[in-house]
């Protein structure tokens, strides 16, 4: 009897461990739980703690209350100037409304994260497709970014989540402009050193031209010098020639013979000059003037 009565007992205390354990559960603060009874929707809880459920009738669906991201592949988009990028997004959300959600997702994540594949880039085409390249690549991009959210967060809404983000990560060029826009740069910078180059030439034939004819004026003005220092000096020669000339006539005749006679004759004495014995040029040879005469008797 002893014996039936524990072995009740330990059913007993089984059955109701497991009828509490089936009927109460825990929320943490990262979570909240949906209540579903054969799969229909009963009840939200928010508040973490420990609640309670009807055992083997309901269940719980647990949903996080933190916020998720999701990453997207890079989009190619056509801006309002016609330009073509490539733009890579990221989007944080978080599940605002679990029951919405079950109902129009489910309780998964990857299902939310296939809708948002196609509301972020419409919403990303929608807006830049009015934005020029300059926007973008500007201070304008929070405005931008802003816009996109505010779009995706109006469709996002009847899924049951808010987006709290929309993040323009990277953009780039689609390789065929990459390589274009490249070969543009790369010609306009030729052009830009060939005018540098042109002016630098310019500059330097204009320095060079300055510089010979500064040379030209120098020149000129050194040569005119000269040529007054040098007709001065003449002038001067000129006229102490002519002053020793006019104090002793025969000597300077007789000494300006001498100079002719080694011209002539060269410093060697072996010039040859054939001339007429009674050539005037020898008229020294002949008879010495009267001072050298009388320089000689004394």
């Amino acid at each position: 009897m002893n014996q039936k009565t524990l072995i009740g007992g330990a059913i007993g205390v089984v059955v109701a461990a497991v009828l509490l354990f089936s009927t109460l559960f825990t929320v943490h603060q990262t979570e909240q739980m949906l209540v579903v009874q054969f799969g229909k929707p009963v009840r939200v809880i928010s508040q973490p703690g420990l609640h309670a459920k009807i055992p083997f009738i309901q269940n719980t669906i647990s949903f996080d209350r933190r916020l998720l991201d999701y990453e997207g592949p890079g989009e190619e988009v056509i801006l309002g100037d016609q330009r073509r990028l490539i733009v890579d997004t990221f989007t944080r959300f978080r599940i605002s409304d679990p029951l919405e959600y079950y109902q129009t997702v489910g309780f998964g994540e990857a299902a939310i994260r296939a809708r948002l594949s196609s509301i972020v880039p419409s919403a990303l085409r929608r807006v830049l497709g009015n934005e020029p390249l300059l926007s973008v690549l500007s201070a304008d991009r929070t405005r931008i970014m802003t816009a996109i959210r505010d779009q995706v967060n109006r469709e996002a809404q009847r899924f049951g989540i808010e987006i709290e983000d929309v993040r323009i990560r990277r953009t780039d060029l689609p390789e065929e402009n990459t390589q274009a826009i490249l070969s543009r740069m790369q010609t306009e910078r030729e052009r830009v050193a060939r005018e540098a180059r042109a002016e630098g030439a310019e500059v330097a034939a204009r320095i060079r031209a300055g510089a010979e004819r500064e040379r030209t004026v120098i020149l000129a003005e050194a040569q005119a010098q000269a040529d007054i220092i040098r007709g001065s000096g003449e002038q001067e020669a000129i006229r102490i020639f002519a002053e020793a000339f006019q104090r002793d006539p025969q000597f300077f005749a007789f000494w300006r013979s001498l100079q002719a006679y080694r011209e002539a004759f060269g410093e060697d004495g072996r010039a040859m000059v054939i001339l007429t014995p009674d050539s005037d040029f020898f008229r020294f040879f002949k008879e010495l003037p009267q001072d050298v005469r009388a320089a000689e008797a004394r």
